[in-house]
């Protein structure tokens, strides 16, 4: 399938919504009418011609070139197709997606898949603040899907989130699954503190120790079977979780017992 080019000339000075630049949008369009699809500049109703050249039509596969970390809301309620971002992006990449692919090469801004119900992002760099987030005031952050990191992260991974998988290969901020009410986490790296604070359900997984709160209970060691499951998954990004007896195993605490919860962090042990 052909590709359609976006390539920033114009950097914008304030933040850029361009949450029209979607697959679902531009695979019925015209070169011209993805050129006149509509993008605000702050408060300015603008052209998407007026910060980028438009190569391509009719196609749900979108490549953006540029240094786009003041370009907001890409691919938000996308649901299919694939965007490829060679570059930095800034906030609210992917939020609300629900279905297709997401790829930056570069690193990305907050609330990166905030909401969202299906679909895949990968990102490269590293990420911002409430990754796979619920809003403020929303009770439920992300629904289903994938969301990979391959640098760090910032506060609030997973916060309140539902179901899917976050990956995060660097080390993450404070209060990671905070009020998570169900998926996984995977912390490559670790997390600073308040890992898991008023965790309903879910799990977190980390390969490296944690600062835990004294309302997670020690529950054993053992090397679970579901672990299995997501090691395959996770290969096809290159992501390798260890789950061989003769290489360690994991421990295993619930909580939180605040609220009281029936979450569980397992936490790995190199034999």
């Amino acid at each position: 399938m052909p590709v359609i080019t976006l390539t920033l000339t114009s950097p914008p000075t304030v933040p850029l919504e361009v949450e029209t630049a979607t697959p679902d949008a531009f695979v019925n369009m015209s070169n011209e009418e993805i050129r006149s699809s509509v993008v605000y500049h702050g408060k300015r109703r603008c052209r998407l011609d007026d910060f980028f050249e438009v190569t391509g039509e009719f196609s749900d596969q979108i490549e953006m070139y540029g240094d786009l970390h003041r370009v907001k809301l890409i691919g938000k309620g996308m649901s299919c197709g694939q965007i490829k971002v060679h570059g930095n992006v800034g906030m609210h990449l992917g939020a609300a997606m629900r279905g297709g692919r997401i790829e930056v090469t570069g690193d990305a801004g907050d609330w990166i898949g905030a909401e969202m119900t299906n679909g895949c992002i990968h990102v490269h760099g590293n990420g911002g603040g409430q990754i796979g987030a619920a809003y403020r005031g929303s009770l439920r952050g992300m629904k289903n899907g994938t969301i990979i990191i391959g640098g760090t992260a910032g506060l609030e991974v997973g916060m309140r989130m539902r179901r899917g998988t976050i990956v995060v290969g660097g080390k993450v901020g404070d209060f990671c699954g905070l009020q998570m009410k169900g998926g996984t986490i995977v912390l490559m790296s670790g997390a600073k503190i308040h890992t898991g604070v008023w965790m309903v359900r879910g799990t977190i997984l980390s390969l490296q120790p944690l600062p835990l709160m004294p309302t997670f209970t020690p529950s054993g060691n053992y090397n679970p079977t579901f672990i299995n499951l997501y090691a395959r998954k996770l290969s096809a990004y290159g992501i390798t979780l260890p789950n061989l007896p003769s290489m360690g195993t994991w421990s295993r605490h619930c909580g939180d017992s605040t609220v009281p919860g029936k979450g569980e962090i397992l936490i790995w042990n190199q034999a």
